[in-house]
Order: C-alpha cells, then sequence, then structure tokens
C-alpha cells in the first residue's frame, strides 16, 4: 500500500529574516561618508526618501488592486467588491497623509544642514522619482496634462520611462471610474419616472424628467451673478463640444445624482468613492505645497539638484496637476437638500428605501 509523502517541516520565520532586515539597514550610503566630510543630517535625507518610496511601493500595491476590481464589466454597487474599492481608497488617503507629515521630521533640518551635503547628490534629484510618476498616470493624470512634459521622463531609466509610458496607455482608475458611472441604470428605465410630477414638462424637447426638474430648480438658487452657470451646466451635463473632459456628459449625471441623494442605502458606498477621489487629489495637493514650501525654505530661489527651476517647477506642477479636478468641480452644481425634486417611489425601491 502506497505511503503519503512526508510533509516538509517549515523553517520558523524569524522577525529579521521576514523583513529583510539586513538589506534594508544596509541601504544608508551616505556620500559624505564615502568623501569623508561630517553632513550629520544626510542620514535623516536618505531614510525619509527611502520610506517614500516604500510608501509609493504601497500606494502602488493599493491603487492596481483597485483598478483590477473597476475593470470588471459590472459591479454590483451594493457588494464586498465595491466595499473594498472604498476601504483600499480609504487607505491610500491615510498613506498619503502619512508621507505630508514626514515633511515634518525633514523639515528638522535646516538650510546649513543641508548645505553640508547638497552639493554631493548633484544630479540626483527627487524628480527622478519614477514610482510618484507612474502613481500619477495609473490614477489617470494625463500626458497632455503634465507641466514640463517635454522634460518629465528625461532624467529616467528607459525601463522605468517604458513603465510609465504603458500606464498612460491602459485603462487608467479615473477611466474606469467614468465608465463605471455611465452604467448607472437609473435614468435609462422611462418607467421608472412615469410618476415623476416635478418633470411632467420634459417632454416638450424629449428630455429626462428628472433632469428637466432639477435644472430648475438649479436655475432658480443661482444669483444674479452666477446665471452664467446654467451654459456651464448644459455644457457639462449635456452637450460637452470640448476634449478635455475626462468624465463623459452620463458620468456627470450620474456623479451629481450621487452626491445629491447619496443618504439612499445604494449610494452610499458610491458616495464614498467620489469623496475618496477628492480626499486623493486633495492630499497628493498638500503634499506638492508642503515639499514647494520646504523646497523654497530649504534653497530659496536656487535650482534643484536635478537642474529643474526648483520652487516655480513645484509650484505650477501642484497648480496643474489635479487628476479628479472634474468631480470637486461637480459641487458648482449642487442645490440645497430642503430643494432637491422628491423621487418617485419606483425610483426610491431601487434605492432601496422602500419595499
Amino acid at each position: 500500500m502506497d505511503q503519503e509523502p512526508k510533509k516538509t517541516a517549515l523553517a520558523d520565520v524569524h522577525y529579521h529574516d521576514y523583513l529583510q532586515l539586513d538589506k534594508i539597514l544596509d541601504a544608508q550610503h551616505p556620500e559624505s561618508l564615502k568623501q569623508n566630510v561630517s553632513a550629520h543630517d544626510e542620514m535623516l535625507f536618505i531614510i525619509i526618501h527611502q520610506a517614500y518610496e516604500l510608501w509609493f511601493k504601497q500606494l502602488h500595491h493599493e491603487a492596481d488592486s483597485v483598478v483590477d476590481i473597476m475593470k470588471k464589466p459590472s459591479i454590483n454597487d451594493n457588494s464586498p467588491e465595491l466595499q473594498t474599492v472604498v476601504h483600499r481608497m480609504n487607505r491610500m488617503v491615510v498613506i498619503l497623509r502619512v508621507l505630508i507629515h514626514q515633511i515634518d521630521i525633514l523639515e528638522t533640518m535646516t538650510p546649513m544642514d543641508f548645505l553640508d551635503f547638497r552639493d554631493m547628490l548633484r544630479p540626483a534629484s527627487g524628480f527622478q522619482s519614477w514610482q510618484f510618476k507612474l502613481l500619477e498616470a495609473k490614477l489617470g493624470l494625463k500626458f497632455e496634462y503634465r507641466h514640463g512634459k517635454e522634460y518629465y521622463t528625461a532624467q529616467l531609466r528607459k525601463e522605468h520611462v517604458d513603465l510609465i509610458k504603458n500606464a498612460e496607455n491602459s485603462p487608467s482608475f479615473l477611466l474606469l471610474v467614468n465608465e463605471w458611472l455611465e452604467r448607472m441604470p437609473l435614468f435609462d428605465d422611462r418607467e421608472l419616472w412615469k410618476n415623476f410630477t416635478a418633470g411632467k414638462e420634459a417632454n416638450q424637447n424629449n428630455e429626462h424628467p428628472f433632469w428637466f426638474a432639477y435644472k430648475k430648480s438649479y436655475t432658480n438658487s443661482l444669483a444674479e451673478a452666477e446665471k452664467n452657470n446654467i451654459e456651464a451646466f448644459d455644457e457639462v451635463f449635456f452637450h460637452q463640444k470640448e476634449s478635455h473632459y475626462n468624465f463623459s456628459a452620463g458620468a456627470n449625471r450620474a456623479a451629481l445624482f450621487i452626491m445629491l441623494y447619496r443618504g439612499y442605502p445604494l449610494l452610499q458606498v458610491p458616495f464614498q468613492i467620489m469623496n475618496n477621489l477628492l480626499e486623493i487629489d486633495e492630499q497628493l495637493s498638500t503634499w506638492r505645497h508642503r515639499h514647494m514650501n520646504m523646497v523654497h525654505r530649504m534653497i530659496g530661489t536656487r535650482i534643484g539638484t536635478g537642474g529643474s527651476s526648483g520652487k516655480d517647477y513645484l509650484k505650477a506642477a501642484a497648480d496643474k496637476h489635479y487628476i479628479f479636478k472634474e468631480v470637486a468641480q461637480l459641487t458648482s452644481f449642487l442645490i440645497e437638500r430642503r430643494k432637491l425634486p422628491q423621487l418617485p417611489k419606483e425610483v426610491e425601491r431601487k434605492l432601496g428605501f422602500v419595499v
């Protein structure tokens, strides 16, 4: 009778080996030590930037996972999968806050402390952080919207440029969110809105009754100086003539509806996704501005070690590199909760409040 093969005993896992601390703790080699120059704060400088790159790696891990989920052709908006997306986006936001707080530690280094070793770093620069550029591309920052796009990869190694270009040519998280929003089924079924009395006049131009009623309420909510917003409303939600939009008109309508009626059970998780998009952009912007101010504090108006214009470059990039800015702009089209059109029972049933 055949005997079962003996199971090989697994070796005990040791904390030091599991974390590969030999590699990590032997990864700090200050240039000042090599040149026998006293520069105490270079060790801090190295460790801070290594920590940044490790956190960038974790952000990639989270971003890749939510992209994989959002790639699916259909997602139940009340499913564990969508809740996983929210959970991992929340984690990304918290990590970005940690990146901002790390600047507090770096700023314990004075400008004179930095000058002790700064010239030894040339031409190394944070501008060469391919992981950060790759993260921006995965989230949805398009090449044409980058500041200094003509040289933003000039100092990177070819294998890293290839990774970034591949990400730019692959479906980004921004694109996948747009496609997910476009699949909102509520407005395709006119039967759901047959008892929607607020939009009875909509049939004149075959407009959807809800959007006809909402535009009327929105128009009435505007101050005289805001009347031009009506043209913007039509442009954003119905007649997009420009090619610069990342969200389609249908996706914008779905996103606004989620913001307006987020209290309904089926819209609570989608609202958290929309809110996390804003949080990610806000934290990235805060990190860029803190970085810019820290650079100005350290080197004033001098050029960066990588040859950039230092603070001026960072400020221009910070002002331009908003990935989810269209979501933020939707708040221009909100109205007070008490003035929202009352949804018909058929729609409320779909959203989970009526059985």
